[in-house]
């Protein structure tokens, strides 16, 4: 027998065993986080809205309670729902959570005596609203970035940045002219705001797994 009738009768008997695929990989649940950011950003606002509406108290009374809420519920947990939003693959929801979680943040910090920064001012309101009034200012030109980026969510997510974007132009008006009505008013539009939040929070929880009735949301897309 020759060497090439050899290596013939080798390879038609090869037993060599077939490359077996990997077994499948089960995707990775991840629940929805958007309840979370939604509910930690309504009850922040709702608190802080109280307080500049001046519901029950005098609207320049002061509201330290507001800033345990800020660092924690409204910040760090909305930031983290922002940063699930990005491994859901929802952009908007991770951009708009992580940036009112740091909006949250970086007001508890204004009035946390540890970080100096009302007392930097030595005093002196009149550059010290004008000041807020610029950070306020800065907040309500992004807020209507998202209400724009929102046209194509729901009713519900654009009537929340809608009302958000009014309440933030009342705030800025009523620190750069030192004006208590429209604070208040600011503060009647927060109140509305928080309310819509918690409403598109619950219209997230209630799945059709989880609940017998679904509310409505108005989707646009």
């Amino acid at each position: 027998m020759s060497s090439h009738q050899g290596q013939d009768v080798e390879a038609k008997y090869d037993v060599t065993p077939a490359a077996v695929p990997p077994p499948p990989v089960a995707p990775t649940t991840i629940g929805n986080p958007g309840p979370l950011g939604l509910s930690a950003f309504a009850l922040t606002t709702f608190v802080l809205s109280l307080h500049n509406a001046g519901a029950g108290l005098a609207p320049t009374s002061p509201h330290g309670v507001v800033t345990g809420l800020a660092v924690f519920y409204g910040g760090l947990v909305q930031l983290l729902a922002g940063m699930w939003e990005f491994r859901t693959g929802n952009t908007f929801g991770a951009t708009a959570f992580s940036s009112y979680g740091g909006f949250w943040l970086s007001f508890g910090a204004i009035f946390i005596p540890g970080f100096g920064i009302v007392t930097s001012y030595n005093g002196d309101t009149v550059t010290l609203n004008q000041s807020l009034g610029f950070y306020l200012l800065g907040w309500t030109i992004l807020t209507g970035i998202f209400l724009i980026a929102s046209h194509r969510s729901s009713v519900g997510l654009v009537s929340l940045f809608f009302f958000l974007f009014v309440t933030f132009i009342l705030l800025t008006a009523g620190k750069f002219n030192n004006n208590l009505t429209a604070q208040v008013a600011g503060g009647a539009f927060g109140v509305v705001t928080a309310v819509i939040a918690w409403y598109n929070a619950l219209s997230g929880l209630l799945t059709k797994e989880s609940s017998h009735f679904l509310l409505p949301v108005g989707r646009l897309n």
